[in-house]
């Protein structure tokens, strides 16, 4: 399961996707499109600056941008950048592998099921950007939009 921090995050990005790719985007505005709480959101955009997602702009006309296209940022990236290995378990872990605890790791089918399930998560994960999300998003605005609704 994702933390908070990796969650928000994503949600951040995907806000600076849609609305900051001329103009630096101020952190409330970010804070309250996503419901999400402004000091937390401080120290994940801080989080996310180090890591080289998003650049600041100090000052009047200040905010947010991101430090590359959205097309070169993944959600894998920023899953790691913010949680560490998307590993389900330690053993099948690419970057933070350590033993479970199982008798004989190469003949366990536990493992080799959460290899799997490690697998397929980095495929969508890496093949994942933001572009497209921001993608995603808006055919699925349009669609509902198209849905009619009937009261009566």
């Amino acid at each position: 399961m994702l933390s908070s921090r990796a969650r928000y995050a994503t949600r951040a990005l995907l806000d600076l996707t849609q609305h900051g790719s001329t103009q630096p985007v101020p952190l409330h505005e970010t804070a309250e499109r996503q419901d999400i709480p402004l000091k937390f959101l401080e120290q994940v955009m801080l989080s996310l600056r180090r890591h080289g997602f998003v650049r600041s702009r100090k000052g009047p006309g200040g905010g947010y941008l991101l430090a590359r296209a959205p097309a070169e940022i993944t959600l894998g990236a920023v899953v790691r950048a913010m949680d560490g290995s998307i590993a389900p378990m330690s053993c099948v872990s690419v970057s933070e592998y350590r033993e479970c605890g199982c008798p004989d790791p190469e003949t366990c089918g536990l493992r080799a099921a959460w290899q799997e399930a490690r697998d397929a998560l980095a495929a969508v994960l890496d093949g994942t950007t933001f572009a497209d999300v921001r993608d995603r998003s808006e055919r699925l605005r349009a669609h509902h939009d198209q849905v009619i609704n009937y009261v009566i």
